[in-house]
């Protein structure tokens, strides 16, 4: 059991660094790279839940809060976090829930049917 659990952690590792890969660029200053960090701590809790998500979590999510400074950043953030989601397919409600229980506020809902184009 324990193997197949860092197997299945390996495979979410390995499918987030392709994403860095496939994700366009924009002129934000923050890559998708940096997303993918900041937020490769709460993909078990995205997952599975679980109650509150776990400080590591919460940390990556106020680092990503605070560098998507500027409306290109956060459509960056947002368009890599929107393929993020298509891939993992995260639990809906905890990934749009995930930002008001880490206390901040990205600017745009985690979904993979935002459209973040029109975030400002």
């Amino acid at each position: 059991m324990k193997g197949s659990y860092q197997l299945a952690t390996l495979l979410v590792i390995a499918t987030i660094s392709l994403l860095v890969v496939f994700v366009p660029s924009s002129n934000a200053a923050i890559t998708c790279g940096t997303v993918i960090q900041d937020v490769a701590p709460c993909v078990s809790y995205l997952r599975s839940g679980g109650g509150m998500p776990p400080p590591g979590c919460c940390s990556g999510a106020k680092a990503l809060a605070a560098a998507a400074s500027t409306t290109a950043d956060r459509q960056a953030a947002c368009q890599c976090l929107k393929s993020a989601s298509q891939r993992l397919n995260p639990n809906p409600s905890l990934a749009q829930s995930l930002p008001g229980k880490c206390g901040i506020n990205l600017g745009f809902t985690i979904s993979s049917s935002v459209d973040c184009t029109k975030i400002t």
